[in-house]
């Protein structure tokens, strides 16, 4: 609704002059055209689709409060519009009376046109008084002062039902779509067992279930406290948003939801290769053990003097554990097989890790008796080369390292020593062929 330009001798100016034929001809075309525009915006709200939204509405809070005071200002524009369209067609039958009007003629048509020549009834003022126009005039306007008040009332009533619309065109959809992406997310939680009561997720999803029934239900009910204004100033009607502050939290919690039955069905999907990695894990763990324990065994019956580490048992908490997960692959539980398999998954290498270690901690003496026996025929075949392996202190020697090398239990620490001093024997032995070598050549 646009608003009329300045009337020559508008009211309010000391002795304003009478308008003669071509003024009053020209206010009459202007106020012609302004009748036409205001009559399509009102039609045009008249038949918004968010009035009659609001019309057909349950209505709540702050929206119910303001549309109860819109309807009341758009009975009061239409009010005052009649008034205006009574005297535009009063001053149009004043004007159609004779071609060239009279000054009585004249006189009337001033004052319809440009003095307070608007007579609205005292019930289009809404009980909240006049918005414009000096005061004291009861309920007589000028046709420029009634516009302003139209526009006034048409902004306020048009600004409403703007913001209402544009709630109810974005949210509830939206939450709509969001509830049908939760139904679906539901489903497949349920078929991995994920459900309220038995694990965290299932929970969430019954909450946000709860939370989307009642914020559509609000926003169908109560549109206007889920709209925020222009942080701007701007007096467009409508200027704002929507609030989404409740959506997109909603929105947030259900992905982190669907990420972690992703995660569950992934689970469901390598359970069983991962449960066949485990036994294969804890299988190797346990003939490594029992290889130790074996070993173990040997070392004593084969080697005198010497600290045996004990070998511990197979892990036994680890294969009930294993056990359990089973069980949970076949009831199809795998929101607990998924924590279990992870932890699982870990100690089972670690156990294996411990259980190569205790292997090689219990055949350390066996190792350290094959490096002597291997030092010990690397320095006689050395010996042999350089035809020394005669010498009767070398034999005597190596044949005491041998017997202890070689006898069970072997005492380490003096079979070390004894092919300490073969080698130490040989070489002596070796040093003067060594010295005669480098002369010849």
């Amino acid at each position: 609704m646009g608003v009329p330009g300045p009337v020559p001798g508008s009211p309010g100016m000391p002795d304003a002059p009478v308008l003669d034929r071509e003024e009053v001809d020209r206010a009459l075309a202007r106020l012609g055209a302004e009748y036409e525009a205001i009559e399509t915006s009102l039609l045009a709200l008249q038949d918004h689709a968010g009035r009659r939204l609001l019309e057909g509405a349950d209505l709540s809070g702050t929206t119910k409060e303001r549309w109860a005071a819109t309807e009341r200002s758009i009975t009061v524009l239409w009010s005052l519009f009649d008034a205006y369209t009574a005297t535009l067609e009063a001053a149009r039958e004043v004007r159609a009376r004779r071609r060239w009007p009279s000054p009585e003629d004249l006189a009337e048509l001033t004052e319809l046109l440009r003095d307070d020549g608007v007579t609205v009834p005292g019930a289009a003022d809404g009980g909240t008084g006049r918005e414009s126009g000096p005061a004291g005039r009861g309920e007589r306007y000028s046709l420029e002062e009634l516009v302003d008040r139209m526009n006034g009332l048409y902004a306020q009533s048009l600004d409403v039902i703007v913001a209402a619309d544009a709630v109810w065109s974005t949210l509830p959809a939206r939450i709509d779509l969001l509830s049908a992406e939760l139904q679906r997310t539901r489903s497949l939680a349920h078929s991995v067992g994920v459900r309220p009561g038995e694990h965290p997720a299932g929970d969430d999803l019954e909450r946000i279930t709860d939370e989307l029934a009642r914020l559509r239900a609000q926003v169908i009910a109560d549109p206007l406290a889920f709209w925020v204004s222009s942080s701007t100033g701007s007096s467009a009607p409508g200027g704002g948003r929507p609030d989404t502050g409740r959506y997109d939290r909603a929105a947030r919690a259900l992905e982190d939801i669907r990420r972690e039955v992703a995660a569950v069905l992934d689970v469901r999907q390598d359970a069983e290769h991962r449960l066949m990695q485990l036994r294969d894990v804890l299988s190797r763990a346990d003939r490594t053990l029992t290889e130790a324990r074996q070993a173990r065994g040997e070392v004593l019956a084969k080697i005198a003097a010497s600290e045996v580490p004990a070998v511990s048992g197979p892990p036994t908490a680890l294969h009930e554990q294993l056990a359990a997960a089973a069980e949970y692959r076949r009831r199809s539980l795998w929101h607990r097989l998924s924590p279990l398999l992870d932890s699982l998954e870990e100690r089972a290498e670690d156990e294996l890790h411990r259980a190569r270690e205790s292997l090689t901690a219990v055949t350390a003496p066996l190792a350290v008796r094959a490096e002597l026996r291997g030092r010990l025929d690397a320095y006689r075949a050395k010996l042999a080369r350089h035809g020394l392996a005669a010498d009767p202190l070398l034999v005597e020697r190596y044949d005491i390292a041998r017997r202890m090398l070689w006898s069970a239990p072997c005492d380490l620490r003096a079979a070390e020593h004894a092919v300490w001093r073969y080698q130490q024997a040989a070489a002596e032995a070796l040093v003067p062929q060594q010295v005669e070598g480098k002369g010849e050549s």
